[in-house]
């Protein structure tokens, strides 16, 4: 019996015991609780580390979407042979690698090559680049393709002489130099340097001014000449000017004029052809000046003049040199220019035509609104081509 009682004993001993540990076990896990509580707060620290690399993350997608979308823009000029074209491509390549944009230049071998530019901007268009930037040499030759690129949906920009008279609607903005007013200038500044000689002109003894004139297809040697024969004739008076040599622009009466302005136009773009052309204007009689309207031109120009015994020069000085003065730059002119044999000429910007007209087509491809934009034109001469605003624009 007393073993009996002892067992029972034992069992509630061990019963409260149990008791005991399972409510210790519940205030444990209770103790816990509190513990995984803390390791919320660490979590939420977290959420606001990934908040601080997301403007990371914005401001490198926002690097290219200003200027990366990945464009692709089709340049044809009129040429490649003259360092006035590398520049102008120069200036194309930088703006396109400013924008992010892929560029692709081309032109013909020579500015007399016009099919062969034709064929160009077909291939161009059939690319399908986001934009066209064209300088024309023949803008009739052009206006079936400007028409193809317009119903493709293909702005077109264009540069140097622009494309006046295009379809409307096919070309969206022109960056150019304003070639009459540049024409202008060259006029303004061989009138200052001949003024006395043209004063004392009459009809009985008139003198005279020649004009080299690269081609009459080209609009921009066009502008270039009109302007230089619309300003000589407003400076000197139109009943005393006669413009002969080319129907083109021909006016007045050479019979009864004091001064005749001579244009000469070679048959073709042609070394030859040109260094002839600028000869015969060189031999004509009573020549006090000379005006050649681009860097080709201006090389048959200077080319001429050594053949014909260096007469070319400062004529106030030596009555048997003839003032020249030229258009655009290159090494020879460059030269002839610090050497004298060229009182000065006139220079376009061709790194900027080249910029403008690339920035211009990146713009009209992404919808953007543009207009036409005037790249200018400066007077260069033996004097200020130390001023490195003047020496940047005259390239050798």
């Amino acid at each position: 019996m007393k073993k009996k009682l002892s067992l029972l004993l034992a069992l509630v001993l061990a019963f409260s015991v149990f008791a005991v540990a399972c409510g210790g076990n519940g205030k444990a896990e209770e103790t816990k609780a509190p513990a995984e509580e803390t390791k919320a707060p660490a979590e939420e620290t977290e959420a606001p580390a990934e908040e601080t690399e997301a403007p990371a993350e914005d401001e490198d997608a926002e690097e290219p979407a200003a200027n990366d979308d990945g464009l692709y823009i089709e340049v044809v000029s009129k040429g490649l042979q003259h360092q006035f074209w590398v520049n102008v491509q120069n200036g194309s390549q930088q703006a396109a690698d400013d924008n992010g944009a892929t560029m692709h230049f081309d032109g013909p071998a020579s500015e007399s090559d016009i099919q062969d530019q034709v064929n160009m901007l077909e291939n161009a268009i059939t690319a399908q680049p986001d934009a066209i930037c064209l300088a024309a040499l023949d803008v009739e030759s052009v206006k079936t393709s400007l028409e193809n690129a317009m119903a493709a949906g293909i702005p077109i920009i264009g540069f140097d002489s622009g494309v006046p008279g295009a379809p409307e609607g096919s070309v969206y903005a022109n960056a150019s130099t304003d070639n009459n007013a540049a024409g202008a200038l060259a006029a303004d500044e061989l009138y200052k340097v001949a003024k006395d000689e043209i004063d004392a002109a009459t009809a009985d003894a008139p003198v005279r001014i020649a004009v080299l004139s690269q081609d009459a297809a080209s609009e921009s040697i066009m502008g270039r000449t009109h302007g230089f024969i619309d300003k000589m004739i407003e400076l000197i008076g139109e009943d005393e000017v006669a413009v002969v040599g080319q129907d083109l622009y021909a006016q007045g009466d050479e019979a009864t004029a004091s001064v005749i302005l001579s244009v000469g136009i070679p048959a073709k773009v042609d070394n030859s052809e040109s260094d002839n052309t600028a000869t015969a204007l060189l031999e004509e009689d009573n020549v006090i000046a000379i005006y050649a309207s681009n860097e080709f031109a201006a090389e048959s120009m200077i080319r001429a003049g050594e053949q014909l015994g260096d007469i070319l020069g400062n004529r106030a000085e030596d009555d048997s040199k003839i003032w020249a003065c030229g258009f655009d730059a290159g090494k020879v002119q460059r030269e002839a220019v610090e050497n004298g044999v060229l009182f000065g000429s006139v220079t376009q910007d061709p790194v900027s035509i080249g910029y403008k007209a690339v920035e211009l087509a990146i713009k009209a491809a992404r919808g953007e609104e543009v207009e036409d934009v005037d790249t200018g034109a400066k007077w260069y001469n033996a004097e200020n081509l130390s001023n490195p605003e003047i020496d940047a624009l005259v390239y050798e």
